[in-house]
């Protein structure tokens, strides 16, 4: 059966420009061995059974990469791919069938894979992969701007109150 496309996905083919980081991720996405990194992954891996069904591996992989490549944390990665097209184009999530892995389910599956020893034998898998094709990433990160109300000094408001008394 042929999916149909959304409204989103319509407005991003008509565009001029390809983005870099959709470029990267268009790139990354077709040198990770994804099949490889996911037998490593397999054995260790809840299967599930009563309750909700386990998020698939890939899915995880694909979203704990996206937090190494940007330098975000759990919270900052899921949250990026909510506001990001080619994020979510890169995790191949549909938001009307499913949702992004929350935060906690990203450092879940982290410490999964670091308790068995996991992390390096899937850096080598990549980087493998990458040498090949001659390739290097640098990381960098994507700065998110909060706004923070910050609290008065107290000798400001104290100052405005003895103004306020002598007038």
């Amino acid at each position: 059966m042929k999916e149909q496309i959304t409204f989103t996905e319509i407005e991003y083919r008509l565009r001029r420009v390809t983005t870099r980081r959709e470029a990267f991720l268009k790139e990354m996405d077709r040198l990770v061995p994804w099949a490889a990194c996911v037998s490593l992954i397999e054995p260790v891996y809840p299967a599930g059974g009563h309750g909700r069904k386990p998020i698939g591996i890939e899915t995880m992989l694909r979203m704990l990469f996206l937090q190494k490549w940007f330098g975000l944390s759990a919270k900052g990665t899921e949250e990026a791919i909510y506001d990001s097209y080619a994020m979510k184009q890169f995790m191949a999530i549909r938001f009307d069938e499913e949702q992004v892995p929350d935060a906690t389910t990203l450092c879940r599956f982290r410490k999964l894979l670091s308790d068995n020893g996991l992390n390096e034998p899937i850096r080598s898998l990549v980087k493998a992969a990458m040498a090949e094709a001659r390739i290097s990433v640098r990381c960098g990160s994507i700065t998110d701007a909060v706004v923070v109300k910050a609290p008065t000094r107290k000798k400001e408001s104290k100052n405005a109150k003895k103004r306020e008394k002598s007038t």
